[in-house]
């Protein structure tokens, strides 16, 4: 069978954020999540919470030297606006943050891993939430241009890949639609205020980047999930053309194209929840797109027209339009209660390629999350995630299938690299291509470690054999 060749410069790389790798400890603020957890353990699994998480704020000289064990290109993880920033009014960093991240940083780069760093990973500092009401005030987004110009400033010399926010709309969904990140308000004209304000805390970087003059490339990462429509009927296309409004193209049209597209908006109004606007925030938009795009992927989002009419009386959200559907018979991952269908990462690539001009673009997250792993260790000691490998497998055949087809992607990062801390979800699924004792923090390489690295050395792998099946 016919090995698939990647190109000689693709990025193999892994993800992680600061909150989930280097966790909260030694840090001038708490974030939105520190808060939470302080006063609603009851929220987080196993009431595990974001304290030492990885503890890689200690030990990642031995997270680097697997990561150049294994061959790894690249590593993206996020600078803590909690840890970083001082004074969160003035930007000024906290000393012992700019030495840890100095460090990092030139560690990395001294065993030839690439640092792809992120500015906001889920974790607005608390101060910001209660003084102002975090992203919902114009007032949060210019202290985020402060914390990046203070990063870029500092760091800038050295990374050259910056991203300014990882899943915005994923990040406000939970806390204004959906009640899975804290506020947790359930609120669409909130959703659609912090989403704008997002939108222009990214613009505003973008712009001090550039005029920064530095040798590297601003962009975002987005977790691009084109909705698949239960059946050819207008009424399901209709739905998935709304879901695809509000939790795509938000932010895909603007930081690609400049600007939102009208039906988005023409919605807001219908239903009372337009966002403020003020002078110059449109050419702002406009004139500060992005370099590359970095888009993460686990699974489908499958919806049909809803089953029920609205309730008037009760207040908008985007679900009047859509729900969300359940196929029949479809592949799980059973332990995160995902589907698993490799085949979307094919469709978001002919989509970059096709409706937004070929940017360049990079897988930024994918991956499998697993509970109870050590039920595959071996006599050796290893995890035998066979599971894993198949999975990545099946991704990247789809993904090089579009490759060849003249996607320009640029690299694949699995989440994650060491089995991290998740959120509300704490340390339930496993995801790492090296594994993670609760107890010492040790690390130990898996066996879908040890492939990756065969993976990379070859700069590709044999497919399987129901390939495009």
């Amino acid at each position: 069978m016919k090995k698939l060749k990647f190109p000689e410069n693709f990025d193999w790389g892994t993800a992680s954020s600061g909150p989930q790798s280097e966790g909260s400890q030694d840090k001038p603020h708490e974030s939105l999540w520190d808060y939470w957890y302080k006063n609603d353990k009851e929220r987080f699994y196993q009431n595990v919470g974001p304290k030492i998480t990885c503890d890689s704020y200690n030990r990642y000289k031995e997270d680097i030297k697997i990561m150049a064990e294994l061959g790894l290109k690249s590593f993206r993880t996020s600078i803590q606006w909690t840890r970083l920033i001082k004074n969160l009014e003035t930007g000024e960093p906290d000393p012992k943050a700019v030495e840890f991240y100095n460090n990092y940083i030139n560690e990395m780069l001294e065993n030839g891993i690439e640092p792809v760093m992120n500015l906001f990973h889920f974790d607005t500092p608390i101060e910001l939430e209660q003084k102002y009401g975090g992203f919902k005030s114009k007032k949060v987004t210019e202290l985020y241009v402060k914390f990046a110009k203070t990063a870029f400033e500092l760091f800038g010399d050295r990374v050259k890949r910056w991203i300014t926010f990882n899943e915005p709309v994923a990040h406000t969904k939970g806390a204004y639609l959906y009640n899975f990140i804290y506020p947790a308000e359930l609120s669409t004209k909130s959703f659609a205020q912090a989403s704008y304000n997002i939108l222009l805390a990214h613009a505003g970087a973008c712009k001090v980047y550039k005029s920064l003059q530095l040798s590297g490339e601003i962009g975002i990462v987005l977790d691009l999930l084109p909705p698949i429509p239960r059946s050819a009927r207008s009424a399901d296309k209709y739905a998935a053309r709304v879901a695809d409004l509000f939790f795509n193209m938000i932010f895909m049209d603007p930081c690609v194209n400049g600007q939102y597209d009208d039906e988005y908006l023409e919605i807001l109004e219908k239903h009372d929840c337009m966002f403020d606007i003020l002078p110059g925030e449109k050419e702002l938009i406009k004139e500060n797109t992005v370099d590359f795009i970095g888009i993460n992927y686990y699974q489908p989002q499958r919806v049909n027209a809803p089953k029920y009419a609205p309730n008037v009386n009760a207040p908008f959200t985007p679900n009047w339009y859509f729900d969300d559907y359940e196929m029949p018979n479809r592949r799980m991952n059973v332990y995160r209660g995902w589907e698993i269908y490799p085949k979307s990462i094919y469709d978001i690539a002919m989509r970059v390629k096709n409706e937004f001009g070929n940017i360049k673009w990079f897988i930024s997250e994918n991956g499998m999350g697993v509970q109870n792993e050590e039920r595959f260790i071996n006599k050796d000691g290893m995890i035998e995630d066979d599971y894993r490998i198949e999975f990545i497998k099946e991704h990247l055949e789809w993904l090089h299938k579009a490759m060849e087809e003249g996607s320009n992607c640029q690299g694949y990062h699995l989440w994650t690299f060491v089995d991290n801390w998740s959120w509300t979800n704490a340390y339930k699924n496993r995801y790492g291509y090296v594994s993670l004792d609760l107890k010492t923090r040790n690390r130990t390489i898996k066996k879908s470690g040890y492939w990756i690295k065969k993976v990379i050395e070859e700069n590709g792998f044999e497919p399987l054999e129901d390939e495009f099946e």
